[in-house]
């Protein structure tokens, strides 16, 4: 089975191509002698002779590559911050031999950038996984037009690269996910949530208790969802504060589609139980409902009164502790953070530990814990300066010892001061986020009695 990945190069072209063409990684020891080793030392040189195993050129020679690609971008007159594209597919250990790789290689990059674009495949065996590399010329040969890189072209490069294993009898991952960014894969991986995951859950939940597109809208919109584009066109897309870019639906699965997603409101048509609109549950106000006790109770508002709301609300969020369904915060932003809350409930413990319940309190402690770091800094500089004028391995010993202890001391300060920074710089934002909470569940609370209102009459 093959992985690929692409990704632009900023920088300078030839360091990218003599990366790719470096004989330390596309030579392996079983495959060459010393006489060969020489010889592709040798025709590194583009003046030389063609034997360099397991490199070649497509719309370009492999010994003088880079200089026929600026001269591509130099007939054009196209430069532009993205030089070059770097891509990769990588085998299993044991799946290939060099040579099937370099051919499966090649032909993918043929099939994938061959008609327009020079490109340079490599075949590297310097790790377990064989694996090739491709650098594509940012500048087309053809027509002098750019290469715009997007996610379909990242995802064609998978779908050629599959179909050319497939047809050789290699294995090809099935239903692999896509990954748009770094983030977005690590975030998943660490088996917490994305945003496109919550907004699934969500455009979930509101599938199951509507009857049309408008209701759809309208469940959405109370969840805290805005629609840059509703399902008048035939890519809704919507988004929530804090997200850098709307999402569409039907990029969510196949069946998420609009078409898909009309055939399920005319099945939930057929059930008694929809036969009037089905709102979220009022019941889903758990900020409001938190605030009221907190003042019931006659709680001050402090810091630590500020971290220990926010804190309940994301243990709210994650399913094992939600007792009801919908008792949930309504905001995605909210519920996104809930991939933070052990760091949330470090810095709250520190709050409640050191009794710091305002922000003057706060900064006291920084302040307190910077002058102890910087004494015992400099009481280790000193020690650090004798060590340089020792005459004894004793004496040498000693000032070491010293120096680990006064090193013990300062590490969980450090830790401490970190925490206290990061304190700061979250209270306005835990702020923002309950007021926006806040406000959405207030509007729905307004919406849902409008509506009633609506039936009465």
């Amino acid at each position: 089975m093959a992985t690929t990945g692409f990704w632009p190069v900023r920088g300078r072209l030839k360091e990218v191509i003599d990366y790719a063409n470096n004989p330390d990684k596309t030579t392996a020891k079983e495959y060459l002698d010393e006489d060969l080793y020489t010889a592709i030392r040798y025709v590194e040189n583009d003046d030389k002779t063609d034997q360099t195993m397991f490199v070649s050129g497509i719309n370009c020679s492999k010994h003088n590559a880079y200089n026929e690609m600026i001269a591509v971008k130099r007939r054009f007159g196209e430069r532009g911050k993205n030089i070059a594209y770097h891509g990769f597919q990588s085998f299993a250990p044991g799946e290939v031999t060099p040579e099937e790789a370099h051919s499966i290689g090649k032909e993918t990059a043929r099939k994938m950038w061959g008609a327009k674009y020079q490109v340079v495949v490599t075949t590297h065996l310097n790790t377990d996984n064989i694996h090739n590399h491709f650098v594509v010329n940012s500048v087309s040969f053809k027509t002098g037009k750019k290469f715009r890189n997007g996610i379909g072209d990242r995802l064609e490069l998978r779908k050629i690269s599959d179909a050319i294993c497939a047809e050789r009898n290699k294995l090809v991952i099935q239903g692999n996910k896509f990954y748009s960014n770094k983030k977005a894969y690590w975030v998943e991986k660490s088996g917490k949530l994305t945003h496109r995951d919550m907004l699934r859950k969500d455009v979930d939940e509101a599938l199951s208790q509507s009857c049309s597109f408008r209701e759809i809208e309208y469940y959405l919109k109370t969840l805290g969802y805005k629609f840059e584009r509703d399902f008048y066109y035939d890519h809704p897309s919507v988004y929530a504060e804090g997200w850098k870019r709307a999402v569409r639906i039907s990029s969510l699965g196949e069946k998420y589609s609009k078409e898909n997603i009309h055939k399920r409101c005319i099945e939930n048509q057929r059930k008694p139980d929809l036969y009037t609109f089905v709102t979220p549950a009022w019941k889903r106000r758990p900020l409001l409902v938190l605030e009221r006790d907190k003042y019931i109770s006659g709680w001050d508002d402090t810091i630590i009164v500020l971290f220990e709301l926010f804190i309940e609300l994301l243990k709210i969020c994650i399913v094992g502790n939600t007792h009801e369904y919908d008792n949930r915060p309504v905001s995605p932003m909210m519920r996104a953070e809930m991939r933070k809350l052990d760091r949330y409930i470090e810095e709250y413990n520190l709050l409640c530990d050191n009794n710091l319940n305002s922000p003057k309190k706060l900064l006291d402690f920084q302040e307190n814990l910077s002058f102890r770091i910087s004494e015992l800094e400099q009481e280790r500089y000193a020690l650090r300066l004798k060590l340089r004028r020792v005459k004894t391995p004793e004496e040498d010993t000693a000032l070491k010892e010293q120096c680990k202890e006064i090193t013990k001391k300062i590490t969980p300060l450090r830790k401490e001061y970190k925490i206290a920074m990061r304190i700061e710089e979250h209270i306005p934002k835990i702020k923002a986020l309950l007021d926006a909470e806040r406000n959405i569940e207030m509007k729905r609370n307004n919406l849902n009695k409008n509506k009633e209102r609506g039936k009465e009459r």
